[in-house]
C-alpha cells in the first residue's frame, strides 16, 4: 500500500511559537505531540498537518520550499498579510518584483512564504495553503508523483506539480537552476505508512523509485531517505 503524506514538517527551536503563528494566519488549532513537536491541524480532519519539530540547527540559507497563500479578493490578501505582520511575521526581500504582486514575508523563525494576489487560477478553490513551492527538478517532481500515487497537474519547461486526487494543496517544483543544498532542510516530508502494510515493501518501492538511504533511524522504527534531489523526507508507520 502506498505511503500516504501525513506532515509538513518544520524543523525548528520555536515549535510552539510557530505553531501559534500559523494557527492564527490560517485560523487552524493546534495540538501537541508526544515528542516536544506541535502540529497545527487541518479544519476538516483531511489532508495533512502542519507539524514543527524541535531542533536547533540555525537557519543560514533561503529554504528550499515554501508555503503560498491564497487570496480571493485584494481585500483578503490585506488582510491575511495584516494578521501575518501582527502575530510576528515580517515583510523580507527575495528578488521579488512589485508587479508580481505576491508579498514575501517571513514566519518569526524567518521561514520564506507568499501571499498571493486574488485570481490566482492555478490555485483557485484550493483553501488558504495553494501550494508547497519547491525548488526543485522535473526529475524530483515524476518521483513524487509516482511515490504518493498524486497525479501530475502540471509538467511543462521543466515545471512540475502533483495534487492528490482528493484535491488539496498542490506540491510544485520550479525546475532548474536548483540552487544546491546547504546542510539538512529546515522543511521535509513526512509520509506515514498504514499499519496493516508491508513497511519493508513500502521503503523498498521508494528506493527503487530513486530514493536513497539518509541513514539514521528515528522514533517508532521509522526510515530517513532522500529523494532524488537529495532532500530529506522521512517514513514512519501509522499506529
Amino acid at each position: 500500500m502506498t505511503s500516504q503524506l501525513s506532515a509538513i514538517c518544520f524543523t525548528t527551536s520555536l515549535p510552539a511559537r510557530l505553531a501559534r503563528f500559523w494557527a492564527g494566519v490560517l485560523d487552524w488549532e493546534s495540538a501537541a505531540g508526544p515528542e516536544g513537536d506541535v502540529a497545527v491541524l487541518p479544519p476538516d480532519g483531511t489532508g495533512y498537518r502542519i507539524r514543527f519539530v524541535p531542533g536547533r540547527a540555525p537557519k543560514t540559507v533561503q529554504n528550499r520550499a515554501h508555503f503560498d497563500l491564497t487570496s480571493t479578493s485584494p481585500e483578503e490578501q490585506r488582510r491575511t498579510v495584516a494578521r501575518a505582520l501582527h502575530l510576528g511575521g515580517k515583510h523580507i526581500d527575495v528578488g521579488q518584483r512589485p508587479e508580481e504582486g505576491h508579498v514575501v514575508l517571513a514566519d518569526p523563525d524567518g521561514n520564506e512564504f507568499c501571499v498571493l494576489p486574488a485570481g490566482n487560477a492555478f490555485l483557485a478553490g484550493i483553501g488558504p495553503v495553494g501550494a508547497l513551492a519547491c525548488d526543485g527538478t522535473q526529475e524530483v517532481g515524476y518521483f513524487w508523483s509516482e511515490a504518493l500515487r498524486w497525479p501530475l497537474v502540471w509538467d511543462q519547461d521543466q515545471e512540475t506539480a502533483v495534487q492528490s486526487p482528493a484535491g488539496g494543496t498542490k506540491i510544485t517544483w520550479g525546475g532548474p537552476p536548483v540552487a544546491p543544498q546547504s546542510g539538512v532542510n529546515r522543511l521535509r516530508l513526512e509520509l506515514a505508512v498504514p499499519a496493516d502494510a508491508d513497511f519493508p515493501a513500502e521503503i523498498d518501492r521508494l528506493l527503487a523509485l530513486g530514493a536513497t538511504r539518509a541513514g539514521g533511524e528515528r522514533a517508532g522504527g521509522g526510515e530517513f531517505l532522500l529523494d532524488p534531489d537529495g532532500n530529506e523526507f522521512t517514513v514512519h508507520r501509522l499506529g
